[in-house]
C-alpha cells in the first residue's frame, strides 16, 4: 500500500510544486494539456524544471537530489504504430499496470521508476490522449514492483488541495474509486478526441471551428445504458449550442435538421437570438464523412422526443 510522503524525500518541496501546476494546468485546460504548455515546466526556487521530454516515459529531472523519478508519461497511441508504453488500467487492482523503459533494467530511467517504489514518493501520470495532448493524473504511487515482468503499478491516491503535511494513505475503497474515476476521465477525453475528428473541428449546427469552442456533446446522456462513449452518440457542437441541447431550447430530429423551441422563436432580442438560434430553426446538421461515424437515428429519436416532451416544437 502506498504510504505518501516519507522524511526521507529530499525533493519534497519540488515534487509540491511541481504538482501545483500540474494540478493548475489540468483544471485550465479541461483535462487536455497541450505538450507545448508541458514543456513549460514548472518554477521552483527560481528554475524552471522539466516536466519530462515526452518522448521517453520516466523522468526524473537534473535538479532532484533524491534518485526517485517526478514523472512517467504514456504516450497517446498513433493507430498502425505500436505504441510505446502499453499501459493499462487493472480494476482488478485498483492500479495502473506500468511498464519499464525498453533496454537494461539498470538503466537510469528505470532506476528512478524503481526507486519511486522504495521511497514511496508521489509522481505525476501525463497519459497521452491525442498527439500532442495529455490528461494529468496525480498524485500516482508505486505500489509494487515486477523485475521479472518489467512492470510496476501505480496507485492513484485521492485528490488534495496541497502536497503539504502527511503523506496520503488510500483505504480499498477509496483506490478503486480514485482509479474508477480515472479511467472515466479517459474515456471521456478519448470521446471528445474521437468526435471533434469525425467533425473535422467544427459545430455540426454552426460550422464554428474555433477549438476552444467546439465541444463533444452526447445525444443520449452519459448516465443512460444507451449513453456510450462512442462517435455514433456525440455531435460536435459549439458552447452555445451544446449548452442550449442540454437545455432542451435545441433540438435535432433523427433526420439530422435542427429545431429550436417554440417560446425561443417567439422571443424578440439582439442578434445572438436571432442568427445564433431563430437562424438555424430547420436547418441541417453537418454529418461526419465516413457514415459509420454519423449520429445513430436511434438514440437521435429517444433525444427528440424529450426535447418534444418539454418543448413545443414549431
Amino acid at each position: 500500500m502506498a504510504a505518501g510522503f516519507t522524511t526521507r524525500d529530499p525533493d519534497h518541496e519540488l515534487r509540491a510544486a511541481a504538482n501545483r501546476r500540474a494540478r493548475e494546468l489540468g483544471r485550465r485546460y479541461n483535462d487536455l494539456v497541450p505538450i507545448d504548455v508541458l514543456r513549460e515546466g514548472f518554477v521552483h526556487d527560481g528554475q524552471r524544471i522539466s516536466f519530462g521530454s515526452f518522448f521517453k516515459g520516466i523522468h526524473r529531472p537534473k535538479e532532484m537530489r533524491g534518485p526517485a523519478a517526478l514523472t512517467v508519461t504514456t504516450a497517446a497511441h498513433v493507430p498502425g504504430k505500436r505504441a510505446a508504453y502499453e499501459d493499462e488500467l487493472d480494476i482488478d487492482n485498483r492500479a495502473i499496470v506500468y511498464h519499464y523503459r525498453a533496454g537494461p533494467i539498470d538503466q537510469p530511467d528505470n532506476r528512478a521508476l524503481r526507486a519511486a517504489f522504495d521511497f514511496q514518493v508521489p509522481l505525476i501520470y501525463f497519459h497521452g490522449i491525442a498527439p500532442g495532448q495529455y490528461m494529468v493524473v496525480q498524485p500516482v504511487f508505486v505500489t509494487a514492483d515486477d523485475p521479472a515482468g518489467r512492470v510496476v503499478l501505480l496507485e492513484v491516491g485521492m485528490p488534495y488541495a496541497d502536497l503539504q503535511g502527511n503523506g496520503l494513505v488510500s483505504a480499498p475503497d477509496l483506490r478503486e474509486y480514485a482509479l474508477r474515476e480515472v479511467r472515466l476521465r479517459l474515456h471521456q477525453q478519448r470521446f471528445r478526441r474521437d468526435v471533434l475528428r469525425a467533425y473535422r473541428k467544427r459545430c455540426a449546427i454552426c460550422s464554428l471551428r474555433e477549438a476552444a469552442l467546439v465541444q463533444a456533446a452526447h445525444i443520449v446522456e452519459d448516465p443512460e445504458p444507451e449513453g456510450i462513449a462512442a462517435v455514433v452518440n456525440g455531435l460536435a457542437l459549439c458552447a452555445i449550442h451544446h449548452l442550449a441541447y442540454d437545455r432542451n431550447l435545441l433540438g435535432i430530429d433523427p433526420e439530422g435538421v435542427v429545431h429550436i423551441a417554440q417560446r425561443l422563436l417567439e422571443e424578440r432580442d439582439g442578434p445572438m437570438l436571432r442568427e445564433g438560434l431563430q437562424g438555424f430553426h430547420g436547418s441541417n446538421i453537418c454529418l461526419p464523412r465516413q457514415a459509420d461515424e454519423r449520429p445513430d437515428p436511434i438514440r437521435l429519436e429517444a433525444r427528440f422526443e424529450r426535447f418534444s416532451r418539454v418543448s413545443r416544437v414549431a
